[in-house]
């Protein structure tokens, strides 16, 4: 009986690894091929999901940049740099990913045919 668990178990965590694999995979070649380019006027970013509204804005505002645009998420805005070094800035006042808002638009705007 303890060795149908052990089996059990170990076929779990090799399926287990492999879909982490899988998901790292996929965010990785998503955060490249989405990556915001030096010279950008509007990106997308995101800050930590733990931080709190007015520590984003105030990032933000560090960082000399205007928002354009705030999302259902609190920790995902589209800003506007407010010259070539913006992005240093953003990603020094705690910027996880700066990517290009118009892939994501593209990505996630489907049209249905009917």
């Amino acid at each position: 009986m303890d060795q149908v668990r052990d089996t059990a178990l170990r076929r779990w965590l090799a399926w287990l690894n492999a879909a982490g694999l899988l998901l790292a995979s996929v965010i990785a070649v998503a955060a490249l091929s989405f990556r915001a380019s030096p010279g950008v006027e509007i990106v997308a970013i995101a800050f930590p999901p733990w931080w709190s509204s007015q520590q984003v804005f105030a990032a933000i505002a560090s960082a000399d940049a205007a928002v354009v645009r705030s999302t259902a998420l609190a920790t995902l805005m589209v800003v506007r740099p407010n010259d070539h070094e913006g992005l240093t800035r953003l990603r020094n006042a705690g910027v996880w990913l700066a990517i290009d808002p118009q892939a994501v638009a593209a990505c996630l705007t489907g049209q249905r045919e009917i």
